[in-house]
């Protein structure tokens, strides 16, 4: 026995290299399974499940008030987590930035860093509770639908993995290097990854391209570009790919200077470093056509603008860029995640059948523990209805008990009961007793039996586990999803294809809002998604003013105005001015040479080359005319305006609306009559024309408010001037030929203030002569027959009336580019939207 060692102890002789080699393999395999890599499950490394399962054990759902972050950073290091407080509070801080995760799992509040670089405040200054769709990562975890493990102490358990309703690795993504090996996962869009559980739950045999028809590429936060779809191709069928990512730049153009803004940088790029590295640039003497770089970024939205020199090719100077900066970088992607407990390679495929497998034993666990506690009560129930059925001999059997135990036994014995359903009896309050407690109990019992046999059916149907899994994902979809950021372009640069690809870069969708005084303004469509999902007002309040349309328009494309004159006027998108949420904008005729507040505008809609557009702009006036005209016959207008429509004296432009040539209209007056003919029936004839008569107005004062194209699925939205609303469908109008007296709408004597398509949006806006207004959903408004009175949806004070109506929240996921959302909502009050182009 050695000197130095103690009786009873026990010593091994051993080589130093195999001694190494075990530590270092224990300690590599301790990094891989607790810190670094995700399991393909949930996608979450341990750090991050620890804090969303503290943060909901403490309470901090998505209704419930902040608490400092250093609260859940205390609870995470004192019951799970084992490590560092900056290695949690890093990983908190990351699962709440909008420009590192697709969507947040963590809701903060307070400095949280920013796309510049900037780190967090310290977790005493911030405050944290879960985003709502973490609790959609966790639901049920309750329900012994996953396993649980002691935590490191033992005093505690915590989850092996959450429940998981959504592929979370893939929609938000993963990195982490551990000792040997990397995983680098890109964030995706949730529906397109939802389509992919769905293809694969169709056709469990489907291979990568069937599901690239679905998930066509990764969807980076930070939006900017994918060039090609080669390395999309190799990391989905290979798990790895090299996938090459840019950033959105667009040439904008101020007299005779041009600029650029660059607006949205690749994944993961701080916008510190790639103003350094294009500052090194111009020093070293590689871009001296840049004059000046400026970070104009706000709350709205990134801005980088660099100014350059003139008579500077734009396409050749952000080309040099590309290859000088991070203005262009290589997403390595390694879709590299824990398998049962053991790092794997996966492919897309694979990603998604690890969801599939997860949920579906999830759901078949949860509706085992539903069945469970199902026919537990079930028990009690039935024990209590029996006791009910005979109370009185149930009585006197307690009576004459001595104690609790000899009366459970008795009434066991007499009403041939359970253990359980004696205690329930027992512990019955007199309460209970009555004959609506009776009734009560039986409609109880009654839904009992059909929630036990379709848990059972449930069970024993993987074809119904999937349906459920399916349903349960679509729900996420519609609280969760979006659109899509990046845009991922097809083809690979080829030799000389650098500036053929910048000149596609340098067009954009923006929004653009028209204001019912003429003032407009337009918003790159990142700002505009960015406003509209943090739910703040499209614009601010102003007295007497209100949205007047809201449209999507292409940053090269024009604007075509027409006014009541019948004048129209061509205006250049890129000369719209942009403005912050606190300005409506530029007043329309200080931008359009020729157009005065006296010929007020009428439509104002978007277009691209005019030359080329084959689109047929139909007319119709307050005297009951109707034109139609090829919108290339504006092509050449001048600035000044041209003729759009020939008008006779005392008459004005009603509507304009843009259709393929083969539309039905539908013609409404004030009076209410309504008349539905084929546009077929109106030849199309030049600018100047008076055109023909669409109805005939045989009262006095009548006049056409309104023109809509009509579809056969669509209602007819009718608002008077009292406050009265009612849809009608389209199909009740019989189509005739134009020119006649149309159908009555039984008004009965109230004037139509503005008749719209009922089934293009959520809500109505009302603005009364007296500058009152407010929105109204569109399925409280009834839909009646062409005689029927409606609802009235607006109570108005004495002398007032409704002059103008429009469509406040537009479906999201209807209509294309350029699609036109009529009277937007008052500013400050609900969100106009416009349809998801992307």
């Amino acid at each position: 026995m050695s000197h130095g060692a103690s009786a009873g102890e026990r010593i091994l002789t051993r080589l130093l290299e195999e001694e190494m080699r075990e530590s270092f393999l224990d300690y590599s395999m301790s990094v891989i399974v607790q810190r670094a890599l995700p399991d393909a499950r949930d996608g979450l490394k341990p750090v991050h499940r620890r804090i969303v399962y503290a943060m909901y054990g403490l309470g901090l759902l998505p209704e419930r008030p902040y608490k400092k972050s250093a609260t859940v950073v205390g609870d995470v290091l004192g019951k799970y987590h084992p490590h560092g407080d900056s290695a949690v509070y890093d990983a908190l801080v990351r699962m709440a930035q909008e420009f590192s995760l697709r969507i947040p799992l963590i809701d903060g509040q307070g400095n949280f860093g920013s796309i510049d670089g900037d780190p967090a405040a310290a977790y005493r200054y911030t405050e944290a509770r879960l985003a709502s769709v973490a609790v959609e990562l966790i639901d049920d975890v309750r329900k012994e639908t996953v396993d649980f493990q002691p935590n490191f102490d033992g005093s505690a358990k915590e989850p092996v993995v959450l429940p998981g309703r959504f592929p979370n690795l893939l929609v938000n993504g993963s990195a982490g290097i551990a000792v040997g090996m990397s995983t680098n996962v890109p964030p995706h869009n949730l529906a397109e990854v939802a389509a992919g559980v769905r293809q694969l739950a169709i056709d469990p045999e489907c291979d990568v391209r069937d599901l690239m028809r679905h998930v066509p590429g990764p969807d980076f936060p930070t939006g900017g570009f994918i060039v090609g779809r080669d390395g999309i191709r190799g990391m989905y069928s290979e798990g790895r790919g090299r996938v090459q990512v840019r950033a959105r730049i667009m040439k904008e153009t101020l007299g005779s200077k041009e600029r650029l803004v660059v607006n949205e940088l690749p994944y993961g790029v701080s916008k510190n470093k790639v103003i350094e590295q294009i500052a090194r640039t111009v020093k070293l003497g590689r871009a001296e056509a840049i004059s000046d770089v400026r970070d104009e970024s706000d709350r709205e939205g990134m801005r980088l603008v660099i100014e350059m020199k003139r008579n500077t090719d734009a396409a050749r100077l952000i080309s040099r860029l590309h290859r000088s900066t991070s203005l262009r970088v290589t997403f390595g992607a390694q879709l590299l995640a824990l398998d049962g407990g053991e790092p794997r390679i996966f492919t897309l495929k694979g990603l998604l059948e690890a969801f599939r497998d997860h949920r579906l034993e999830v759901i078949r666990r949860r509706s085992r523990h539903d069945l469970e506690k199902a026919l537990a009560e079930r028990e009690i129930v039935e024990g209590l209805l029996a006791a009910l059925a005979r109370i009185d001999e149930v009585v006197r059997v307690i009576r004459s008990s001595e104690n609790r135990k000899e009366a459970a036994l008795r009434l066991r014995a007499a009403l041939d009961l359970s253990e359980t359903q004696a205690g329930a009896i027992l512990d019955m309050r007199l309460a209970r007793l009555t004959a609506l407690e009776r009734v009560q109990l039986e409609a109880r019992l009654d839904v009992l039996r059909a929630e036990i046999d379709s848990l059972r059916e449930l069970l024993s149907s993987e074809e119904l586990q999937l349906e459920v899994m399916l349903d349960e994902l679509q729900e996420v979809v519609e609280s969760h999803g979006g659109p899509r950021r990046t845009v991922i372009l097809d083809k690979e640069l080829e030799d000389g294809g650098e500036l053929e690809l910048e000149e596609r870069l340098a067009e954009e969708d923006v929004v653009v809002t028209f204001t019912r005084k003429g003032f407009v303004r337009r918003i790159p469509m990142h700002i505009y998604r960015r406003r509209m999902a943090s739910g703040k007002p499209l614009v601010q309040s102003y007295a007497e003013d209100h949205l007047e349309s809201v449209f999507v328009a292409r940053s090269l494309g024009n604007i075509v105005a027409f006014s009541e004159g019948g004048n129209c006027f061509v205006l250049p998108v890129s000369e719209v001015p942009k403005s912050s949420a606190a300005h409506r904008g530029k007043s329309v005729y200080s931008l359009v040479e020729g157009a005065t507040r006296d010929d007020r505008l009428v439509s104002v809609m978007p277009a691209g080359d005019l030359g080329k557009d084959e689109r047929i702009a139909v007319f119709a006036t307050r005297q009951g005319m109707v034109k139609r005209t090829r919108l290339s016959e504006f092509a050449n207008a001048r600035k000044t305006g041209v003729i759009a429509i020939g008008l006779r004296e005392g008459d004005a432009l009603a509507e304009v609306r843009l259709s393929g040539g083969a539309s039905e209209l539908l013609v409404v007056s004030r009076r209410g009559r309504a008349i539905r003919f084929s546009e077929a029936d109106v030849s199309v004839v030049g600018r100047s024309a008076q055109g023909v008569k669409a109805m005939s107005l045989d009262e006095s004062g009548d006049a056409v408010v309104a023109m809509l194209l009509a579809h056969h699925r669509a209602d007819l939205l009718t608002v008077t001037r009292g406050g009265w609303a009612r849809r009608v469908p389209m199909t009740e109008f019989p189509l005739q030929k134009r020119g006649g007296l149309g159908t009555l709408l039984g008004i009965r004597g109230d004037d139509v203030a503005a008749a719209l398509d009922g089934s293009s949006g959520r809500s109505v806006l009302l603005v009364t002569g007296g500058g009152e207004s407010g929105t109204m959903r569109l399925d409280a408004v009834p839909i009646q027959g062409k005689r029927g009175r409606g609802r009235q949806i607006m109570r108005l004070v004495a002398g007032d009336y409704v002059e103008r109506v429009g469509i406040a929240s537009a479906d999201d996921d209807e209509g294309e580019e350029g699609a036109s959302v009529g009277g937007a909502s008052r500013f400050g009050a609900e969100q106009a939207q416009i349809p998801d182009l992307s």
